[in-house]
């Protein structure tokens, strides 16, 4: 409890502030490192799928060939929405997609097969078993939202998933009707890998809270997915994106650039909260936005980007390089994903972690309560009503 006495430091934004142990990812910002479960992710981002890096972020171990197997069954298994959660999305339709994805996984909770487990201090085992089997659920269920949503507001029916694809190819067969090609489904494959975990970052912090109250996973992915909507957590892909749609044309790139500096305006896709060096998950992406751009004929967004990195490279001196969504978000336009549902596809991904990280708050019974500092009036006097001016 704050006394008056007392002066308290205020860590803003609760910067460097370690609250809990994780074995979940470990990042050092100032070389631009980042691991899954001890595993780098350039390692896994060249060699491993989603599907087998979800598998090692909740179990802790790579799988072997029959683990991994099954976990895909699992995964496919719990593709389909059930209808009245479809009819929720129908009801929501014309709200932001991630508005809709909140509010469709609130609603998966009243259908989960395991919504009665609860947390029982005694005997806790199988509750975190029930919310590792819940959040598996939610990662092969919440492409199914993004995708139905899309459906629905474009006045198209809904596709079914295919239990034949993996899960990055289901999610575009069920987004667009048509099987995409090998490409295709490695780059959102990868883009979803990339996105599974990042330490204690907002939305997983907000999942965290939640979880430390020994609320059910779906209200911490719920948390999780509220936090993650506000533009200073997950919305630099779509930023940059229209930032490149403003400029219009390679040959803009300078003047745009000294005006929005002058104007003392951010450059969306440039700095990181936590690294000061390259983020390690834009490597994987750089060359393939080059590459998608080529084939799709439309080379100029790369050449855009590739322009304002250069342009850029004075601010390196102060930590300030590109991080993953600078990338993504030509990407995702050249899928022809919309722009309002790139966050939705960083969320996608995110499940996993986010999962990881609540299973991991469960076991520390921790219940997250910082404090504020009082600055407001003290000991004031209630004045009645027929005396207030």
């Amino acid at each position: 409890m704050q006394k008056l006495e007392e002066k308290p430091v205020i860590h803003d934004g609760l910067k460097g502030i370690y609250f809990a142990s994780s074995e979940a990812s470990f990042i050092d910002g100032e070389i631009g490192k980042l691991l899954y479960r001890g595993y780098s992710i350039h390692d896994l981002a060249e060699n491993s799928t989603f599907e087998e890096t979800a598998y090692l972020l909740l179990y802790k171990k790579l799988p072997t060939l029959a683990e991994l197997a099954a976990f895909d069954a699992e995964l496919k298994a719990n593709r389909a929405l059930p209808e009245p959660v479809i009819e929720v999305i129908r009801l929501v339709q014309k709200s932001h997609p991630m508005d809709v994805m909140r509010t469709a996984v609130s609603a998966l909770a009243a259908f989960d097969p395991e919504t009665e487990v609860k947390f029982e201090r005694g005997n806790p085992q199988p509750f975190l078993d029930a919310s590792l089997r819940k959040g598996i659920r939610m990662t092969a269920q919440v492409p199914s939202i993004v995708a139905a949503h899309q459906r629905i507001r474009t006045g198209q029916p809904v596709v079914q998933p295919r239990n034949d694809l993996a899960h990055g190819a289901n999610f575009l067969y069920m987004l667009f009707g048509k099987e995409p090609t090998a490409e295709e489904a490695r780059l959102v494959d990868l883009d979803f890998l990339l996105h599974a975990e990042h330490g204690s970052n907002a939305s997983s912090f907000g999942a965290r809270v939640a979880a430390s109250t020994y609320a059910d996973i779906h209200c911490a992915i719920v948390a999780a997915i509220g936090t993650l909507k506000g533009p200073s957590h997950g919305g630099a892909a779509e930023a940059v994106m229209q930032m490149c749609l403003e400029i219009g044309d390679p040959a803009n790139v300078e003047s745009y650039l000294e005006n929005r500096l002058s104007r003392g305006e951010r450059v969306m896709g440039f700095g990181h909260r936590v690294y000061r060096a390259e983020d390690p998950r834009a490597r994987h992406l750089r060359q393939r936005s080059r590459d998608l751009g080529i084939k799709k004929g439309q080379p100029q967004w790369f050449q855009m980007l590739q322009l304002i990195e250069q342009k850029m490279q004075k601010y390196q001196s102060r930590g300030i390089f590109v991080n993953v969504d600078f990338f993504a978000g030509s990407i995702y336009y050249l899928l022809d994903i919309p722009e309002d549902m790139f966050v939705p596809m960083f969320a996608i991904g995110r499940v996993p972690g986010w999962t990881l990280q609540c299973l991991e708050h469960y076991a520390q019974y921790d219940l997250l309560r910082p404090l504020t500092v009082y600055t407001g009036p003290m000991d004031v006097a209630y004045v009645p009503m027929d005396q207030r001016k």
